[in-house]
C-alpha cells in the first residue's frame, strides 16, 4: 500500500506571548486529521505537513478558534521576508515605546515605596495615578492574551502576569479606598519579605507596577534578541542580485531577477553579483565566492564553468546560461536550510514544551494553596493575598520556553555567516556522542583533481622544453591529467605553441607535431611500443612515483624518450590542521577511499591519520560505516561525491562538502559550503556549543522556577522582586544565547 501523498506548509502565527501559547496551537494543529504540526515560539510560525491538497485556511481557522492569527504563505512572486520584516520591526517599535513610557511612570512609585524618607503627604494617590496606566495600559498586552486565553478555557505564562499584578493592583485600590492606606501622612516601608498585617493600610502599586515593567522589558529583548538573532537568514537572502542584464538577440534588457528563466543568457559585468546558478557561455574572469563559501581568494572561471548565484564577478565580462533559478537556486537552498533548521526542534526543547503545557495549571493551583494555608494558619488576607501573588509573579516560565529557540536562532544563524548549514536541531544532539570521524579522500581530504607534481627530465632535455612540448600537446586534450599538465605549463611558461595533427590515442595518450616535432605523450608503453622505450634513470623516477600512489605520464620526441610527468590528486593546505583539530575535538579519524592502499596511505600518512579503509565501492563504505557501528562506535561521515551519499545517510552524523553533488548534500546532516576541511571542524564544534548553551539555559530555567516558588510561598519573597528575578531569568537565557555570536573558526583562530 503507497503512502499518502503529504505536502508541507508554514504559518506564520501572531498574538504569541509565551512557550505555553506555542505549546496549545500545536496542540490544536495536531488534532486536525492527517496534519502534523511544529510550532516555535522564537520564530513564530508553524511547519506543518498536510495530505496533499489540503485547504490551508483550516489550517488559519483552527490557529484563529485557538484565540490567535494566522498568515497563509505568500506567493512566491512577492518578496517574502519584506513585510514580514517590516511587520517586526513595527511590532518591536510598538513595544519599545509601551517599555519606555511604562518606565517613565513606573520608576517614582517604585522610588516613593522603596524610599520612605521620599514619602510625601499623599505620595500613595500619586502613586496610583502613576501607576494605573502602567498596569492598564502598559499591561495591557498580557491582560488581553489572559482574556483570549480564558475565553478558550486555557492558561499561559501570561495568565500568570495578568492575574499576579491585576491582584496587587485591586488590592491596593482597595486598601486606598476602604481602608486606611488613603489617609494623609501615610508611612510604607519596602521589604524583601511579605509583612504580615491586617491588609488595609497596605498598598502594592509598586510591585503592579514593577513587575509588569520589568516583564516589558523581558519581552521586549526577548523580541530584539529573535530580530538579532534572525539577522543572518536576512542577509543571506540579501546576498542576491535584484535585476539581471537579459541577452536577447544581441541586446541586453535589464529585468528584475525574478522574471530570469533558466535557459535565458544573461551578462555580468565587473562588480556586478551573478543573479542566479549557471554555466559560463562566454568569457573568463575571477569571481569572488567569499559571501557563500567564506574562501578569500577569487576564483578563476571561464568558458563551461558553473558559477553560483550571489557571487561577485571581480574580474572580467561574462556571459551565463542560467541553469537553476528562484527556489532551486543553492543560495535559495541554504537560506531555506537555515530556515528549517531554527524552526524545528530539538529533543530537549520537546521536552520543554511539555512541561510549559502543564507548568501554568499546576503553579496557579500552588498560588491558591498557598493563599489557603496562610489564611489557615491565621495571617492576614493582605499576607496571604501577597504571597500567592510572588507564586504566580517569580514562577512565569518565560524563561523555559526560551532557552532553546533562542539558542537554535543564534546557533544557526552564526553558522550559516561561517558557511555551515544545519539541516535540523536534532543534528546538534547527534553531534553529542560522536567519537569516529570518517573522511572521504578524493575532493574532502584532497583538491580532487589532479596536479603536477614532479617533472623528471631524461637525456637531450630540460625542464622547460619539456613542458613546452608535452603541455602544447596535452592543451588539445580534455583528459584530467592532460588539464592539469596544460595547466601547470601554462603558469609556467605563460604561453604555449600550437599543436598540429593532434591525435588522441585511446585509453594510451596522445600524439602532435609541436615546433616541428613529433611528440608522444601518454603510458611508457605506447612509447616502448614506437622504439622510445624509457631508459634506467626514468623507468626508476616513474616506478617511485607510482609506488607512491602518483600517475607517471612519458614524454617523447624525434624517436627517443625524454621525460617523465608526475602527476597527483594533492592535499588541500588545511587538511592536515583539520585532522589535528578532529581528533581534539576527541575523534578518531579514518581515511575511507575507493583509491587503491598505496595511494591511500600516501594520503594518510601526509595529513597524520593512522587508520585507512581503501579500495572501497560505494555498497562497500556504508558496509565499512556500519562496520564501525556494530563495534560501539558513534560515527560521522565526511563526503563530497554522489559515492559518499549512502554512506552519509548511514553515518550517525553526515557532514557533506557544499563544493560537492546535491546528492550527498540532501543526504547529509550538516554542509559545509566551502571545500576547506577545517568548515567541518567548525561545524561540529558549533553544534555541539549550542547544545552546550541550550542546557546550560534549561538548567538555569528550571533550577530558578524549583528554587523560587518555596521561597515565594513561604513569603520570602516580595512580590516586586520576584517580578524582576522572573524577567532577568529570561534576559539571561536570551544573553547567554547571544554568546554564541562570538564563535569564531578554527581558521581564523
Amino acid at each position: 500500500m503507497s503512502a499518502t501523498p503529504v505536502s508541507h506548509i508554514e504559518l506564520t502565527i501572531a498574538g504569541m506571548t509565551c512557550a505555553s501559547c506555542a505549546a496549545r496551537i500545536e496542540k490544536k494543529l495536531n488534532r486536525l486529521d492527517g496534519v502534523a504540526a511544529t510550532v516555535n515560539y522564537a520564530t513564530e510560525k508553524a511547519a506543518l505537513t498536510v495530505p496533499s491538497g489540503y485547504d490551508p485556511r483550516l489550517l488559519v481557522a483552527a490557529v484563529e478558534q485557538a484565540g490567535y492569527s494566522a498568515a497563509l504563505p505568500q506567493r512566491r512572486e512577492e518578496p517574502a521576508s519584506r513585510p514580514s520584516e517590516a511587520a517586526d520591526d513595527s511590532g518591536l517599535n510598538a513595544l519599545r515605546a509601551r517599555l519606555i513610557t511604562s518606565a517613565a511612570l513606573a520608576a517614582p512609585v517604585i522610588a516613593l515605596a522603596m524610599v520612605p524618607a521620599w514619602q510625601f503627604r499623599y505620595w500613595q494617590w500619586a502613586s496610583l495615578v502613576l501607576a494605573a496606566p502602567v498596569v492598564v495600559w502598559g499591561g495591557r498586552p498580557f491582560h488581553s492574551a489572559a482574556w483570549a486565553n480564558l475565553r478558550h478555557g486555557a492558561a499561559t505564562m501570561d495568565t500568570l502576569v495578568s492575574i499576579g499584578t491585576l491582584s496587587a493592583f485591586l488590592w491596593s485600590l482597595y486598601a486606598l479606598f476602604f481602608g486606611t492606606a488613603g489617609e494623609p501622612g501615610m508611612r510604607d516601608r519596602f521589604e524583601l519579605t511579605v509583612r504580615p498585617s491586617d491588609g488595609a493600610g497596605n498598598i502594592y502599586l509598586e510591585v503592579a507596577a514593577g513587575v509588569t515593567l520589568f516583564v516589558l522589558a523581558g519581552r521586549y529583548f526577548e523580541k530584539r534578541s529573535k530580530r538579532t538573532a534572525g539577522a543572518a537568514l536576512r542577509a543571506l537572502l540579501e546576498l542576491g542580485a535584484k535585476d539581471v542584464a537579459v541577452l536577447s538577440g544581441g541586446a541586453e534588457t535589464r529585468v528584475p531577477v525574478d522574471r530570469l528563466a533558466v535557459g535565458d543568457q544573461f551578462v555580468v559585468r565587473p562588480g556586478e553579483k551573478v543573479a542566479t546558478d549557471g554555466v559560463v557561455v562566454s568569457g573568463s574572469s575571477a569571481v569572488d565566492a567569499s559571501m557563500l563559501t567564506g574562501e578569500s581568494v577569487p576564483v578563476e572561471v571561464g568558458e563551461g564553468d558553473a558559477v553560483t548565484g550571489g557571487t561577485v564577478n571581480a574580474g572580467g565580462r561574462l556571459v551565463v546560461r542560467a541553469t537553476r533559478v528562484g527556489d532551486d537556486t543553492q543560495l535559495a537552498q541554504m537560506a531555506k536550510l537555515v530556515e528549517e533548521a531554527q524552526s524545528g526542534k530539538a529533543e530537549v526543547q520537546r521536552l520543554a514544551d511539555r512541561i510549559s503545557g502543564v507548568f501554568v495549571p499546576v503553579v496557579i493551583g500552588v498560588a491558591l494553596a498557598t493563599l489557603g494555608a496562610w489564611i489557615a494558619l491565621g495571617f492576614p488576607l493582605s499576607a496571604a493575598l501577597t504571597a500567592a501573588v510572588a507564586v504566580l509573579i517569580i514562577a512565569c516560565p518565560c524563561a523555559l520556553g526560551l532557552a532553546t529557540p533562542t539558542a537554535l536562532l543564534v546557533g544557526t544563524g552564526r553558522a550559516a555567516q561561517l558557511g555551515v548549514l544545519i539541516k535540523g536541531p536534532e543534528v546538534l544532539e547527534s553531534t553529542r556522542g560522536v567519537d569516529t570521524i570518517v573522511l572521504d579522500k578524493t575532493g574532502t581530504v584532497t583538491s580532487g583533481e589532479m596536479t603536477l607534481v614532479d617533472v623528471i627530465t631524461g637525456p637531450g632535455a630540460d625542464r622547460r622544453t619539456l613542458l613546452r612540448y608535452a603541455g602544447a600537446l596535452e592543451d588539445a586534450s580534455e583528459h584530467p591529467i592532460a588539464r592539469a599538465i596544460a595547466r601547470a605549463a601554462k603558469a609556467e611558461l605563460r604561453s604555449l605553441p600550437a599543436t598540429e595533427l593532434f591525435t588522441n590515442l585511446e585509453g594510451n595518450g596522445v600524439r602532435g607535431v609541436v615546433d616541428g616535432h613529433t611528440v608522444v605523450v601518454g603510458r611508457a608503453s605506447l612509447l616502448a611500443d614506437r622504439g622510445q622505450p624509457l631508459d634506467a634513470a626514468l623507468a626508476a623516477g616513474k616506478a617511485r612515483a607510482e609506488g607512491d600512489g602518483k600517475t607517471a605520464v612519458a614524454v617523447g620526441w624525434d624517436g627517443r624518450a625524454r621525460g617523465v610527468l608526475v602527476v597527483a590528486d594533492t592535499v588541500k593546505p588545511t587538511s592536515a590542521e583539520a585532522v589535528r583539530q578532529f581528533e581534539r575535538l576527541g575523534l578518531t579519524p579514518i581515511l575511507l577511499t575507493g583509491d587503491n592502499a598505496t595511494a591511500a596511505r600516501r594520503i594518510a600518512d601526509e595529513v597524520g591519520i593512522a587508520q585507512v579503509i581503501a579500495d572501497t565501492m560505494p555498497a562497500d563504505k556504508v558496509a565499512a560505516i556500519k562496520r564501525l557501528q556494530s563495534q560501539g562506535k558513534v560515527v560521522a561521515m565526511v563526503g563530497d561525491g554522489v559515492n559518499d551519499a549512502a554512506a552519509l545517510a548511514t553515518a550517525d552524523l553526515g557532514v557533506a562538502m557544499g563544493t560537492g553533488t546535491d546528492v550527498a548534500i540532501e543526504a547529509a546532516d550538516l554542509i559545509v559550503t566551502r571545500g576547506d576541511l577545517r568548515a567541518a571542524v567548525d561545524a561540529i564544534r558549533l553544534s555541539r556549543r549550542t547544545l552546550t548553551i541550550i542546557k546550560a539555559n534549561l538548567f538555569w530555567a528550571f533550577g530558578y522556577n524549583i528554587a523560587a516558588i518555596p521561597l515565594a510561598g513561604l513569603g520570602m519573597l516580595n512580590p516586586m522582586l520576584a517580578g524582576a528575578a522572573m524577567a532577568f531569568s529570561s534576559v539571561f537565557v536570551v544573553a547567554n544565547s547571544l554568546r554564541l555570536r562570538s564563535f569564531t573558526s578554527v581558521a581564523t583562530a
